[in-house]
């Protein structure tokens, strides 16, 4: 069983040894409350629910037992802040991954200890998507919270804490905390001593294959697993999501398009960026790492868009009326800076919208600049990665964004390469039931389960003429952040 712990929803799929689907059910959270703008927040308690209907949910689909199941994996959205009392209730809800409201911290980290001690200690600049400054915020505005905590621990952690009662993570999660040394694959000290923060509120770290903990009787009896059944590491949801597309050997790169967009390289050996524009992650392959570069608002930007301006229509009719559009959209641009962004401008105060627009432009044309938009800002993240020497010929898609062949066939446009989709489309929890497969002995590594069980489908080439368009398209796009980065800090200041 792999269990994913989403931004919309957590997700329960069962696979046979064969890496076959059995079962796929998928339960809604409530939606992330957004109180002030760049702020976003979750109830941990609702997860855990969420987690418990889809595991029920998959088990009755697939006529299973929970004996049935010979073990666990998770993964779930990165970089959110679970905050347990001392009688591990939750303190206050979870902030997450796109929660930007701790700029003031990240300053005071690089003051405090210097941007070089950073990526000494972490292998990556500090940013406020991380972990480390959301508490950081919470110790500066929230103190008697802050002073309640015992354990702090990530989405899918508070999942497995709920299954097993064990504080526990794994590599791969842990590097998007803000305090784990990539490169020694542990907690940076380092980091907690110079900031005189407690280690002890951090839980144990672990590989992403290796069995953390054993499904409680407390559990067992609201999810219908048996009691005692393995609960491996899992991955944050970018790693697992590698695992089920096969990104864990070098020359092949992937594309995941879901609410935030990740371009994804696996790398043998630790390589980061000097200027911080993508992420130096530990992989959820033993003795690996990965590079990745992530735009914030990528389905985001589609997903506002149909929420604000075309209430009632589906994304396949959105995908349908962006077709109708040229390519270029005759000049109209769109930035994907709705929540700020990471790669590669690490800028919070970044700020979303239309570039170009005029009276001659349509709705569709507003639509398919949004579906470029955010496909150059992926564009960007892989020429990064591709200096780091993770340069490949194929870009596997995943994630909402790909299950449109419109989309797909733009991406492989502005990327000039070819792309395709594996024949199994079920993301992160299914690369957390891979990684399950591995920790109970049904496969011997991660890489050789990846070979057994997937395949590539749907595979699309670049167009000529859009992909010299796009070209062009791309140099201007690059230029409007810079042109109007100063036009951002004024707007947050003022």
């Amino acid at each position: 069983m792999g269990v994913d712990v989403g931004t919309g929803g957590t997700r329960a799929v069962l696979l046979d040894s064969g890496g076959k689907l059995a079962a796929s059910v998928t339960a809604a959270h409530e939606d992330m409350r957004m109180e002030r703008p760049l702020w976003a927040e979750q109830r941990p308690e609702d997860w855990s629910q969420a987690a418990i209907q889809a595991i029920r949910g998959a088990l009755n689909q697939a006529g299973a037992r929970g004996a049935d199941i010979r073990g666990i994996g998770l993964s779930g959205q990165m970089h959110g802040l679970v905050m347990l009392d001392a009688h591990d209730h939750v303190i206050r809800p979870a902030l997450i991954w796109c929660d930007q409201r701790s700029q003031p911290q990240v300053d005071w980290i690089n003051q405090t200890i210097g941007r070089e001690n950073v990526l000494k200690f972490i292998a990556n600049p500090m940013l406020t998507g991380f972990t480390l400054p959301k508490l950081l915020w919470v110790r500066d505005n929230e103190s008697a919270n802050f002073e309640r905590v015992r354990k702090i621990l990530l989405p899918k952690d508070y999942a497995r804490f709920c299954l097993t009662g064990d504080y526990a993570t794994e590599v791969s999660d842990a590097s998007g905390t803000g305090m784990f040394d990539v490169m020694q694959r542990r907690w940076s000290f380092e980091m907690m001593n110079d900031l005189k923060l407690d280690r002890s509120i951090l839980p144990r770290a672990h590989e992403s294959a290796e069995i953390t903990g054993r499904v409680s009787r407390q559990a067992a009896e609201s999810t219908g697993l048996a009691v005692g059944t393995p609960v491996v590491g899992g991955g944050g949801d970018q790693a697992a999501s590698a695992v089920g597309n096969g990104i864990v050997e070098p020359g092949i790169v992937s594309c995941t398009l879901g609410t935030s967009g990740v371009v994804f390289a696996d790398m043998e050996t630790p390589a980061y960026d000097s200027l911080g524009r993508v992420h130096t992650f530990c992989h959820a392959v033993p003795g690996k790492w990965h590079v990745m570069g992530v735009t914030q608002g990528a389905g985001l930007s589609l997903q506002w868009f149909r929420n604000r301006l075309a209430v009632g229509a589906s994304y396949d009719e959105l995908m349908d009326e962006a077709a109708t559009a040229g390519p270029g959209c005759t000049g109209l641009y769109w930035l994907p800076y709705l929540m700020g962004e990471r790669s590669p401008h690490l800028d919070s105060t970044a700020r979303g919208g239309w570039i170009g627009l005029t009276a001659h432009h349509t709705r569709a044309d507003l639509i398919r600049s949004v579906v470029e938009g955010v496909s150059y800002s992926q564009k960007d993240c892989l020429d990064i990665i591709a200096a780091l020497g993770g340069e490949t010929s194929t870009v596997r898609l995943s994630g909402g964004g790909s299950r449109s062949l419109f989309w797909r066939q733009v991406l492989a446009d502005i990327f000039g390469k070819r792309v395709a989709r594996m024949e199994t489309q079920e993301g992160s929890a299914y690369g957390a039931a891979l990684l399950a497969m591995v920790g109970t002995g049904e496969y011997s590594s991660v890489p050789e389960v990846c070979k057994a069980v997937l395949r590539e489908v749907d595979g699309l080439a670049p167009r000529a003429a859009e992909a010299k368009i796009y070209a062009q398209g791309h140099r201007v796009f690059q230029s409007l952040y810079p042109a109007l980065r100063p036009f951002f800090a004024a707007t947050t200041s003022s």
